[in-house]
């Protein structure tokens, strides 16, 4: 019988001479566009400064571009690099089946690889395309949550393996090494859940997953085995549902976009808050109390009134909502250190209670949503029941993506630079990836870059 891993790895060899359908390629340009806009304004963050200068001590010179830095690395260096770039500030892509984010650990390594066995713009977007099908295919296979490193590395085995050709047989070894070597090992066993998800750099293991994927590929190239029955795994995974209908299901075109810098979690809480304070000319002075109604998924987050850090704000709701109460949505668009450990934020953060509701739990996670009630001025105020902006039910046009990047990247970028990445992006959809290439490498961007 053939397995799992050999179905997956029997799809991408043949997806490698399947044309792309004008939806699928549209779906990955939009998922590009988005991934470019979360590298570009994440680059200053306190975690990718991190891993910019770990990678340079531990993979040394190399060819491959670190985005946006002039600098360059190895293929490893630059993949884990970019991707920690890519999700730093928690506004790359997600999806919704799986529970996780595709984009910041697929793309940035599709991008490496292409460069390095000289692929077409086409080539590239097949990769990711198929990318996204397998690692998402297989996180919306599990029987119980696991963060994205789990998964992402299967979807990026899948498209470094279509860009390089890499034969079936050591392209499900690749697989199974990847899926054995994957971080965040703990939920492989199935175990009790941590009773809090911190909020910190390591990012659910996403820039990270994708070393351990393309290291596992070329482990496998070079003879390298793994256990090629693990995701036949009863116990772990509905095994059926990866296969079946694969390459059918277009997941790269079901993901949600990110419009604030924090967990998909805090979202619809911001937007019913700043919703309720517009309409009911709620000063931030004024609030008494803000409880927030929502479902299990939210209540794991570690929602310190007083976070952590500058990561752990992105998975505190009570915090996010004290501080778009105050400096409204643009603070968490991008998200800055400026707003760390700030006690005005902090004691309205302490003013916000979370609950469980019954009829939101029941519709998650298939959806986001919250209620959210404020007291303020001897007043009552109660929303509708809120979803998060951008889901995949109601996706943004190509030019609210292109708003999200100006928006996302006006400390990090100049105008200038703006309309430049924008326009590679514009001569990637007509088959030139050279220009995005260049704008990877020759820009400089950070703090300082773009006018006061």
């Amino acid at each position: 019988m053939t397995g799992t891993i050999e179905a997956l790895a029997a799809y991408v060899h043949a997806a490698r001479t399947v044309p792309l359908s004008a939806e699928a390629r549209e779906a990955a340009l939009r998922s590009v566009l988005d991934l470019v806009a979360a590298a570009a304004s994440g680059i200053d963050a306190p975690g990718p400064r991190a891993v910019r200068l770990a990678a340079s001590a531990l993979h040394g010179a190399g060819d491959h571009p670190i985005w946006f830095t002039g600098g360059r690395s190895s293929l490893l260096g630059a993949v884990w690099a970019n991707g920690a770039a890519a999700a730093a500030l928690d506004i790359d892509d997600g999806h919704r089946i799986a529970r996780g984010h595709p984009g910041a650990a697929i793309i940035p390594a599709a991008f490496a690889v292409a460069r390095q066995v000289g692929a077409s713009a086409d080539d590239l977007l097949r990769a990711i395309v198929v990318g996204y099908e397998v690692g998402v295919a297989v996180g919306a296979a599990r029987r119980f949550y696991a963060n994205t490193g789990m998964w992402s590395g299967y979807g990026v085995v899948a498209a470094a393996g279509l860009l390089k050709g890499t034969p079936p047989g050591q392209l499900a070894q690749a697989f199974a090494i990847a899926g054995a070597s994957a971080p965040n090992q703990l939920h492989a066993g199935a175990g009790p859940a941590f009773p809090a998800l911190e909020g910190t750099d390591v990012k659910e293991g996403i820039p990270w997953s994708s070393v351990t994927a393309v290291s596992a590929l070329a482990l496998a190239e070079n003879g390298h085995g793994g256990p090629l029955a693990l995701l036949d795994t009863d116990s772990h995974f509905r095994s059926a549902e990866i296969v079946d209908g694969l390459g059918s299901r277009l997941y790269i075109a079901r993901s949600y976009f990110k419009f604030l810098c924090c967990c998909r979690h805090v979202h619809a809480p911001v937007e019913a808050l700043l919703d309720l304070m517009a309409g009911h000319d709620i000063a931030a002075d004024a609030i008494e109390r803000i409880v927030v109604d929502s479902y299990s998924g939210a209540l794991r987050l570690t929602n310190r009134p007083d976070p952590q850090g500058f990561t752990e704000i992105q998975f505190s709701i009570p915090y996010c909502l004290g501080l778009v109460a105050l400096h409204g949505r643009e603070a968490l668009l991008p998200l800055t250190e400026a707003f760390v450990e700030r006690p005005e934020i902090v004691a309205i953060a302490r003013k916000v209670s979370l609950r469980l509701d019954p009829e939101i739990e029941a519709r998650f996670p298939a959806e986001t949503l919250t209620r959210v009630t404020v007291e303020a001025a001897g007043r009552r105020h109660v929303s509708e029941i809120t979803g998060p902006r951008g889901e995949a039910s109601t996706p943004p046009s190509w030019r609210e993506l292109e708003e999200k990047l100006r928006i996302a990247t006006r400390r990090t970028a100049s105008e200038e630079q703006q309309d430049r990445l924008l326009g590679a992006v514009d001569a990637l959809r007509k088959g030139n990836l050279g220009p995005l290439a260049a704008a990877f490498h020759e820009l400089r961007l950070g703090a300082g870059t773009a006018p006061a």
